[in-house]
């Protein structure tokens, strides 16, 4: 009997989310179980908040779905491709309560089908579905880097991960935004059929199998400029623009003509960090944006930013964005 998968599609969702899963889990590709044995592929059911009424789209169409919560609740995997987003609020259909708060038969809904044991799946924003319905309170999860304060903040029983593309815990899953979504779904048919039928799928989709990295790698590169609010900011701005010169806590001191001992105080209170991780992190802001926009080599990028070595260059990315170079710069170059 082919494993069931309850899609879930509500009012005002983004397409692309919900297609994610139309694609993965809706297509049976003749091709690739044939290679595999496999004689059925999933049972994909499309169930809105209330059958056989419209679902208006956030992108000017709607659709129909011709099931209803009652196949949610029966379903071997339930999927929540999104949740409509704050600054969605004006335009929602009225019976949301909040921004980001489903609809409460909907919450009901899952909360009954995890408690009859279904796996349950959240794409971006949906995770906010599944922790209105409590399926998340004690488990860790994530969601989209633009939510993931606003999921801690309302949530405090989830453990919020960042810098993830997805996670996993005790059959619960939620990814990251938007196409993180893919990487979860292609997961999910790894552990149901294996390896080679979720490369298959890959393979027809154009994507790679498997990305290595989080999400960190996708957060835009703004860090706030420095501002005369308080004293340090000359001294963060010089030492912005000497990142490749060896800079010391001694240096900053000197800048601004306090003891280091007193700067370095000053410094914490005033970011939160010491001189020494704030510059690092700064070094590797600029070393991204050379690997970005450059054809340096990856010495170079590591002179110029101030990382001195490509083996400290590749160690100070991998903690920030948990690629090597050679894989930023093949993933976001911009150069010509």
């Amino acid at each position: 009997m082919p494993h069931t998968v309850a899609l879930v599609a509500m009012d005002w969702m983004n397409p692309f989310e919900f297609a994610i899963a139309c694609e993965v889990f809706g297509i049976a590709r003749g091709e690739v179980m044939a290679t595999a044995g496999l004689d059925d592929w999933y049972d994909l059911r499309v169930c809105g908040v209330q059958g056989g009424r419209p679902i208006a789209t956030r992108l000017g169409f709607s659709m129909v779905p011709d099931r209803g919560l009652e196949a949610v609740a029966t379903a071997d995997t339930v999927i929540v491709p999104m949740t409509p987003k704050p600054d969605d609020a004006e335009q929602q259909p009225t019976f949301w309560r909040r921004p980001m708060d489903p609809e409460p038969d909907l919450v009901d809904t899952l909360a009954e089908a995890a408690a009859n044991g279904a796996r349950m799946v959240s794409f971006c924003s949906g995770a906010f579905a599944l922790a209105e319905a409590g399926v998340l309170d004690g488990r860790r999860a994530t969601t989209h880097w633009m939510y993931l304060e606003t999921l801690r903040s309302r949530f405090p029983r989830i453990e919020v991960v960042p810098d993830v593309l997805w996670v996993e815990d005790d059959g619960v899953f939620t990814s990251a935004g938007s196409a993180a979504g893919i990487d979860l779904s292609l997961h999910l048919v790894r552990q149901d059929l294996g390896a080679d039928v979720a490369d298959g799928v890959a393979r027809r989709m154009v994507v790679p199998p498997h990305r290595d990295g989080g999400q960190a790698q996708y957060v835009a590169v703004q860090p706030p400029p420095p501002t005369a609010e308080h004293a340090l900011g000359q001294v963060m701005e010089w030492a912005i623009e000497h990142l490749d010169e060896p800079l010391s806590v001694d240096d900053f001191a000197d800048r601004a003509a306090q003891s280091p001992r007193t700067f370095a105080r000053h410094f914490r209170a005033a970011t939160g960090t010491t001189p020494h991780q704030w510059l690092t992190a700064q070094r590797v802001v600029r070393a991204r944006a050379l690997l970005e926009t450059s054809d340096l080599t990856i010495d170079q990028v590591a002179a110029r930013s101030g990382l001195g070595t490509a083996a400290n260059l590749r160690a100070r990315l991998a903690d920030a964005v948990g690629v090597t170079p050679t894989a930023y710069r093949h993933r976001f170059s911009r150069a010509s």
